[in-house]
């Protein structure tokens, strides 16, 4: 194996577990909740039923895209309701 391809192995393998040891993060706070109806387009935590994943909400107040915020601060935002995915 030459340098180069060293190289190139070693950015894809680095990613790869750079982007799995990101994903348990959002998997479950301790002290949070999660908010809908407040996030500002592109700036939503995780998927809903209608995004497919984090930075996807297309519009400001999406009644489904939620954000992480510390428990007991969603009921007190206008507008806010804390989510709980449609069953």
């Amino acid at each position: 194996m030459n340098k180069r391809e060293f190289l190139l192995k070693s950015a894809v393998a680095s990613a790869v577990a750079l982007g799995l040891a990101a994903t348990p993060a959002l998997a479950a706070k301790p002290g949070m909740e999660k908010c809908a109806g407040i996030v500002k387009a592109g700036k939503n935590d995780c998927g809903t039923s209608t995004l497919s994943c984090q930075g996807t909400a297309t519009k400001d107040g999406d009644k489904e895209a939620w954000i992480y915020v510390p428990t007991g601060t969603c009921e007190k935002i206008v507008g806010a309701k804390v989510y709980k995915p449609k069953g």
